[in-house]
């Protein structure tokens, strides 16, 4: 059985169009959030322009920009993306003109790195940031904060345990931030709510240590980034779709969140307005993957998205070592998730959306521009030429 009859037997495909609120995504392929560790106060430039515009150009459904700081201090490091001040919408805004005209969708991820900041870029060290970081290259560290005086570990910051009206005035900034990415041309926002940064911390017991309403059993402990999703639903345009990426287990073994946690969270978030659960796994702890349950193989959590789908009933996006086009198209087909995010594999191979509808038996050319098209449908004629006029076709 041939591709093209495959793609007969089921409709819902990597390449079926997926609707969600006023949008329209013209493949299932997401390209994941990655740091680029490359901004300067926050500010977007040529490189991220270019890094983003690639994978439009390639044919993915949805760009999402990197982790992108709701506050100054809430990056991970100096060289993150922000949305803090409304100097950053012109340069964003750029990148999502862009992303738009090639006709893909474009996406922020809003976050706050709580305890997890003030950190050096990976190739400095990847830990916190010290006094070799200002004197080397004037990087000062910052006051951390989180939701108890928890440290990442023995040498990092000792985070300052946030106050009630230290997470009202917070909330404020992530409805601030919301509406920047809005007025910046963004179509789907995503809230970071995984990785073992600050809302993520708010949900783990390892983390949150607090006596009051946002600490203690699992609702207390839901209830802060559950009032941050629901604060930014309400000033993000009805039309546009909310994404809530979450670590689906802590990778603590016993001691921390598992999957059952985030069905049940899954659940209210849909309550709360999120449209898609985005669904990854570990980073709460270093490093980043401890613990058995968080094991690394192809396509390893798939099985969250597939479980929080079925049992919370909301719409789920896949990620993880999912590199093969087949892979991925199974996965949709299966109903196991509905989107897929693919990331290392896309800066491996920014066209990797033209190579699946290639292997798949899709026409590749009306999610490319005309530029490319062109081009490419005559490398393809000429392409079949060679197969069917080399030695090999002509002995066999």
């Amino acid at each position: 059985m041939d591709s093209a009859e495959i793609i007969q037997m089921n409709d819902r495909h990597l390449f079926s169009p997926f609707v969600f609120r006023d949008q329209k995504l013209r493949n299932r392929i997401v390209i994941s959030p990655m740091c680029q560790y490359v901004a300067t106060e926050g500010m977007a430039n040529d490189w991220h322009e270019i890094h983003l515009g690639k994978f439009a150009q390639g044919g993915a459904g949805l760009v999402m920009t990197e982790a992108t700081a709701v506050t100054r201090d809430g990056r991970i490091s100096h060289g993150d993306l922000g949305i803090w001040s409304d100097d950053h919408v012109p340069g964003l805004k750029r990148i999502c003109d862009f992303i738009s005209a090639q006709g893909a969708v474009p996406g922020i991820q809003l976050s706050h790195a709580g305890r997890k900041g003030s950190a050096q870029r990976p190739w400095h060290g990847n830990g916190p940031l010290l006094q070799e970081d200002l004197d080397l290259r004037g990087e000062r560290s910052w006051q951390v904060m989180a939701p108890s005086a928890v440290p990442v570990d023995t040498h990092w910051h000792t985070p300052h345990a946030m106050t009630a009206a230290e997470l009202e005035g917070l909330a404020g900034q992530w409805e601030q931030a919301a509406l920047r990415a809005a007025a910046a041309g963004f179509r789907v926002a995503e809230i970071h709510c995984a990785h073992g940064y600050l809302l993520h911390q708010f949900l783990s017991p390892v983390t949150n240590l607090r006596g009051d309403a946002y600490g203690g059993d699992i609702a207390g402990r839901m209830r802060y980034p559950l009032e941050i999703v629901s604060r930014v639903r309400r000033v993000w345009p009805a039309g546009l779709p909310l994404f809530v990426r979450i670590s689906a287990v802590d990778g603590a073994e016993d001691t921390g969140w598992d999957l059952e946690d985030s069905v049940l969270f899954a659940r209210e978030l849909a309550k709360a307005g999120a449209d898609v659960v985005d669904c990854s796994s570990g980073g709460l702890l270093r490093p980043a993957m401890l613990g058995t349950k968080v094991r690394a193989f192809p396509g390893y959590q798939v099985p969250y998205a597939e479980k929080i789908r079925r049992e919370a009933a909301v719409q789920t996006m896949a990620v993880g070592l999912i590199y093969e086009p087949a892979q991925a198209d199974g996965i949709v087909r299966a109903g196991q998730a509905d989107l897929i995010a693919i990331g290392r594999e896309a800066l491996w191979n920014p066209n990797w959306p033209m190579r699946a509808a290639q292997e798949l038996g899709h026409d590749i050319f009306p999610d490319i521009g005309m530029s490319y098209a062109f081009h490419l449908s005559r490398r393809e004629k000429l392409m079949k030429s060679l197969k069917s006029t080399s030695p090999q076709s002509a002995c066999g």
